[in-house]
């Protein structure tokens, strides 16, 4: 189904705001200076990120907007390098300047409702707290050197402990970024194909990065089902299921040359493996690496679930202490290399950080996740069917002249047509 980009949602916006922390007398923490790990301050992490909320109508009387605004500032006092402003120190080294110039808040009202919400142009507007005829939306632009997504799931549930009135937060937040720094002597102990580009192809794209455009794949549990039934399911989690089903079709549809290397990497996070323990709860920076699977394209093609399934599982396996400290000494060794991004398909999966039971004081929002995606990297978001049961949004981007053939595809593979939103903008 394709929207139209003529869909235009009113909206009036007060004037930008600066928050800053609540500190009622100076401390040291003002002049501070931290400095990010290893992990954080790679190249590729060095951009903002959106996330967007959607929450229906609550019986509180309560203002959203008075109640965010109360438990930000409290929330900062907490977390006050978020406050701060992020800087280059030597050898391009990210820093944090605690300076407490806070953060920008912005208000707003939209004149309708928020049934025709999944418009990108609109989610795009939105990443401030929103007044709608049936809800509120709470969008935010976060700098990714600075915290993960369970770590930004840390702070907004501490805006919303404070907010319903709090005097200590549940969870203290923890800075620690040396816990996560390159190891002395720096030692690369891993293959870590994610950064890879001596195996990328040399030859260019079919379709150039500047003809993706961001397109929305549902998977409701009947179609993860299907996917299951092609292969032993107690081997494989959805996770693996969808990336495997995802990969295969992208993959045909751009038409890769058969001798070209397609990887597909996963960002998978430390505090949910086994190594966990090491990582001390309320320590909100980046605790993530992305370990690759890879095969030749005419290998991926032609090859059944389960064995595209079985490379997915096994890439992700190899995550734990060791390969994220090896990825930390790779930034160091090889001065913070991007990630090989030639045929390859970054995934997030966000179903298990609890985005979508985030209670700011209004209940649990009817929608929250990643309303974006790039050429090379896609967000999972949980979403609830009509039934109650969680399906799963697929964000990502496709050249607009491949989209037939993708879903194609993607209806082969799952025998039923799927839910395919282009969004355009």
């Amino acid at each position: 189904m394709a929207l139209s980009k003529d869909l235009i949602f009113n909206l009036t916006k007060k004037e930008p705001e600066i928050v800053s922390a609540k500190i009622k007398t100076p401390t040291s923490k003002n002049h501070e200076i931290k400095c990010l790990s290893d992990i954080d301050d790679q190249d590729g992490l060095r951009y903002l990120q959106p996330l967007i909320f959607f929450y229906p109508p609550s019986s509180s009387t309560i203002d959203p907007v008075v109640t965010i605004r109360h438990g930000l500032p409290k929330a900062l006092e907490a977390y006050y390098p978020l406050a701060g402003r992020v800087f280059e120190g030597p050898n391009g080294k990210l820093m944090v300047y605690c300076n407490n110039e806070g953060v920008v808040f912005v208000e707003a009202r939209g004149a309708s409702g928020l049934d025709g919400l999944r418009h990108h142009s609109y989610l795009r507007q939105s990443f401030f707290v929103t007044r709608f005829t049936c809800g509120f939306s709470l969008g935010f632009l976060f700098n990714h050197t600075l915290l993960d997504g369970s770590g930004l799931w840390l702070f907004l549930n501490a805006i919303g402990e404070l907010a319903k009135g709090a005097s200590k937060l549940s969870v203290d937040p923890v800075w620690r970024r040396e816990l996560l720094e390159a190891r002395s002597p720096p030692r690369i102990t891993c293959h870590h194909y994610e950064y890879d580009h001596k195996i990328s192809s040399d030859k260019p794209l079919v379709y150039p990065k500047d003809t993706f455009i961001l397109t929305l794949i549902f998977f409701s549990p009947i179609e993860i089902q299907t996917l299951y039934n092609q292969l032993p399911k107690a081997q494989f989690s959805s996770f693996h299921v969808i990336i495997a089903c995802l990969w295969k079709c992208r993959t045909i549809a751009l038409e890769a040359h058969p001798d070209d290397i397609v990887r597909v990497f996963m960002l998978v996070n430390m505090r949910y493996g086994t190594s966990r323990a090491s990582i001390p709860q309320g320590y909100y920076g980046n605790v993530f690496a992305c370990p690759a699977a890879i095969s030749k394209a005419s290998t991926l093609c032609e090859s059944p679930l389960e064995h595209i399934a079985n490379l997915i599982r096994k890439a992700k396996c190899e995550m734990n202490e060791d390969y994220i400290k090896s990825v930390a000494d790779l930034m160091v060794i090889k001065g913070r290399p991007k990630f090989a991004d030639t045929w390859s398909l970054g995934v997030s999966d966000l179903r298990k950080i609890g985005f979508d039971n985030l209670d700011v004081g209004f209940g649990e929002p009817s929608f929250a996740g990643v309303p974006w995606a790039t050429s090379d990297f896609t967000f999972y978001n949980n979403v609830k069917c009509d039934g109650g049961e969680d399906g799963v949004l697929v964000t990502i981007c496709l050249p607009s002249m491949a989209i037939e053939k993708f879903q194609s595809e993607l209806k082969k593979m799952t025998r039923e047509p799927i839910s395919v939103y282009i969004l355009k903008y």
